[in-house]
């Protein structure tokens, strides 16, 4: 009976398909790791010249003008475009690099809510500051004010996204969506609604 079992020896194949010191699989590591490392050179190559272009815009518009005459300015709607178009790729940069895909991955945890996109919180964050300067921006006509109620409407539009999507954070106690309220309008499935009646009930009868 014991011919006819066939055993394999498995330390080799142990020793070559772990690494003794971490206890992870590593017989396929190289690949993996040659493709994050193209990955990670890329979007840090992106960062970095987005980064580049977005300071050139800001702080030195002027490079606007390198083909023109010497006593040639930027006109005021040139500037405010320079500003607003480095602005929004120095928020491209910052997406880029918040998310840069990294060598060596961090284990996964157990989240309540989905990751939100790369470019939620930057872009929002740009947006906002975008709209306040160009409210506050005078001698281009209506369009700095066009631009600001734009701007001003995606972040606070993405302020909203960050703020309330996803799982809603649920009280234990009442099992109330703590992002309700009963101002104005007196919402009874409101958080604090729910938890004085949920107080009521806790008290005892007869009092």
């Amino acid at each position: 009976m014991s011919k006819d079992l066939e055993l394999e020896d498995l330390s080799k194949n142990t020793q070559a398909d772990y690494d003794a010191d971490s206890d992870t699989s590593i017989s396929h590591a190289p690949s993996l790791t040659e493709d994050a490392k193209d990955n990670t050179a890329a979007t840090w190559s992106w960062a970095g010249a987005l980064a580049l272009w977005a300071t050139v815009f800001i702080l030195f518009p002027r490079v606007l003008l390198f083909a023109a005459e010497e006593s040639q300015t930027l006109t005021p709607l040139e500037s405010f475009l320079a500003l607003h178009f480095g602005l929004f790729l120095a928020g491209t940069a910052l997406a880029l690099i918040l998310n840069i895909p990294s060598v060596h991955p961090v284990p996964m945890r157990e989240q309540r809510d989905p990751p939100t996109h790369p470019l939620l919180v930057p872009m929002s964050a740009t947006a906002l500051v975008s709209a306040f300067l160009s409210y506050n921006t005078r001698g281009t006509g209506g369009l700095p004010l066009l631009f600001s109620l734009c701007t001003g409407t995606i972040g606070i539009w993405g302020v909203w996204a960050i703020t309330f999507a996803g799982t809603s954070l649920v009280s234990k106690k009442t099992g109330a969506d703590k992002h309700t309220s009963a101002f104005i309008f007196g919402n009874k499935a409101s958080a604090s609604k729910r938890k004085k009646v949920w107080r009521r009930q806790q008290k005892p009868q007869g009092k």
